[in-house]
């Protein structure tokens, strides 16, 4: 995912085919993208717009359950759930006979082996490959960060060293040795960073995947233009999986289980296509082109009623809501390295205090968005309903702590740079948007408009002054966000702030080996107090989102954290 850096309107779209819906050979779905995909590389891809497309390709040894809540975790690649000894150090997994390789120059009729795991996590863990993943695996996997450091960016010794903790027993037994408990690696598993990958493929191709497909997954990459489109075929070798015969009380409810037991994939096609201004997704929509829309602020206002129901109009056509929560949050970002924003703590209180959250949520989500009261999203353990951040809006407070900042109403502040998160309408506003209430206290801010790809490049190389942070988790654990904040995990690492505190660096790294429980709870408290007294980020709102779709999708049901839903989809018509 995840997960995964984000943009603000990643609004993960569905268009259905215009021809023959109800063919079975002709079940195409047409998914436009709010940006182009930056690369199709498991290693390096931790977007959402790349996600949508790689976790369709690639598989990995688990996933999550599609159809219950709670997330929960279970077998994809692995034949069964891990055997676990030595305290939980030693993880034995079982991997499934006879999963083929799609098709690739690479190599010939080439089957999923233990290896190629371990050859995965090596180029997670080297150096070149430039794996923003490599924090999921630093100091827990014995020997690889010795791994890292030996091998350096020389591919031959990459290709002959090998990592103390990973064994391959035989083909089809992989054997993790940890340095310490690590009870989030199953979601880390299940994260698209760890699929396997043929030896063949890293050496033809010079360990250079970001254009390939070498993946196992129930569609594979046909046709790839990085400006207009991608498309996804059904991949005829797939072998037999079917429909989730089990669900949550949910899923019973929206009769989510009526293909149970059916062989998947089901579709033929995916069709991606970009398609960067919302305005344009949603003309789409109403002209039946599209199946599956999350709503924008300015879609929202059109489609629902005062209650917040479907318009007439809407529920005519056969169109259906869902609302779901999201484990998907947003803060202002600042860097920590910054000669002015990183050394002044008076001055990000200032901007904390001068940004009038509940008007940015009733302008961008149109107050869809739950207003932040944590570091911590609701749906994660731990979360405490009644807490609350040490700012909020007052703009006479943040003229003071401006004032005590050492610049009484801007006098002396250089301009500010505030970097969007791409080059839409909606980026460039929420830009404007901080630009105006920041000039009420007198800072003048400059606003950098970027391409996504180019906004995470300068993200990864810690090039950014302040931003719009989002994240989306990639699985539900506070491990899972602390980790953003350690000081071990600083760019090219998920920290883009760059942020560093011992105390809390120590508490991040009690919490990540820990079960839930009431000490990691206590323990959470601390590094949330110690984080928003540092104001690293300032916090501002947890999404939730309202989805329309076309009622001849079926089996579709919405989720940040589960990308690969496509092999459940149908498109039929009533």
């Amino acid at each position: 995912m995840k997960r995964i850096f984000l943009l603000f309107v990643t609004s993960l779209m569905i268009l259905g085919c215009q021809k023959d819906r109800s063919s079975s050979k002709n079940k195409t779905i047409h998914y436009p993208l709010s940006n182009e995909i930056e690369t199709l590389d498991p290693a390096i891809s931790y977007d959402t717009v790349s996600a949508v497309a790689v976790y369709q390709i690639y598989e990995t040894l688990f996933e999550y359950d599609y159809l219950k809540r709670p997330y929960s975790i279970k077998p994809l690649l692995a034949e069964k759930m891990p055997v676990m000894e030595n305290d939980g150090l030693r993880y034995i997994i079982k991997i499934k006979k006879g999963v083929k390789y799609h098709k690739n120059k690479a190599y010939k009729n080439r089957t999923v082996k233990a290896q190629d795991f371990i050859n995965q996590i090596k180029r997670i863990a080297f150096v070149p490959t430039k794996s923003p993943g490599f924090w999921l695996f630093e100091g827990k996997i014995k020997g690889i960060d010795k791994f890292r450091k030996e091998v350096g960016s020389d591919f031959e010794k990459f290709l002959k060293t090998s990592v103390e903790g990973l064994k391959a027993k035989d083909d089809h037994t992989l054997i993790i040795e940890l340095e310490k408990p690590f009870p989030q690696i199953l979601y880390a598993f299940a994260m698209s960073f760890s699929a396997p990958i043929p030896i063949e493929a890293i050496k033809t191709y010079k360990n250079e995947l970001s254009a390939v497909d070498v993946g196992t997954g129930p569609f594979y990459l046909s046709k790839w233009n990085k400006s207009l489109e991608l498309t996804l075929l059904k991949n005829k070798d797939y072998r037999e999986a079917y429909y989730p015969r089990r669900g949550d009380r949910y899923a019973n409810e929206k009769q989510l289980l009526k293909y149970a037991g059916k062989r998947i994939p089901i579709l033929e096609k995916i069709q991606f296509q970009i398609m960067k201004e919302s305005q344009t997704r949603w003309l789409n929509f109403l002209s039946d082109k599209v199946d599956i829309l999350v709503l924008n602020k300015d879609n929202y206002k059109v489609a629902t009623n005062a209650f917040g129901e479907l318009n007439k109009e809407l529920k005519e056509k056969n169109i259906k809501l869902q609302v779901a929560p999201t484990l998907t949050y947003w803060w202002l970002a600042f860097n920590m390295k910054d000669k002015v924003l990183g050394n002044n703590l008076n001055l990000r209180k200032a901007i904390s205090t001068a940004i009038n959250v509940d008007e940015y949520i009733k302008v961008f989500t149109n107050n869809v968005g739950q207003k932040a009261n944590s570091i911590y999203p609701p749906g994660v353990p731990g979360y405490n309903p009644s807490y609350q951040l040490p700012y909020s809006y007052n703009l006479e407070k943040a003229k003071a702590f401006l004032k005590i900042a050492g610049y009484p109403n801007g006098k002396g502040l250089p301009e500010l740079s505030y970097d969007v998160r791409g080059n839409s309408t909606s980026n460039r506003q929420m830009g404007e948007f901080i630009q105006k209430e920041l000039a009420k206290i007198g800072v003048k801010v400059n606003i950098q408009v970027n391409t996504f790809p180019g906004f995470l490049k300068k993200l990864r190389t810690g090039q950014l002054q302040f931003w719009l942070g989002g994240w989306a988790l990639d699985y539900p654990d506070a491990e899972n966000i602390v980790q953003l904040l350690h000081g071990n995990n600083k760019p090219p690492g998920p920290n883009s702030t760059s942020y560093s505190n011992e105390e809390v660096n120590k508490l991040i790294d009690q919490i990540s080996v820990m079960q839930d429980n009431a000490l990691k709870f206590e323990l959470m408290e601390k590094v949330q107090k110690k984080i928003n007294n540092d104001l690293p980020w300032s916090m501002l709102y947890y999404s939730r989102n309202n989805i329309v779709h076309h009622n001849r999708v079926k089996n579709y049901r919405y989720s940040d954290l589960i990308y690969n839903y496509f092999k459940y989809l149908d498109v039929i018509e009533d």
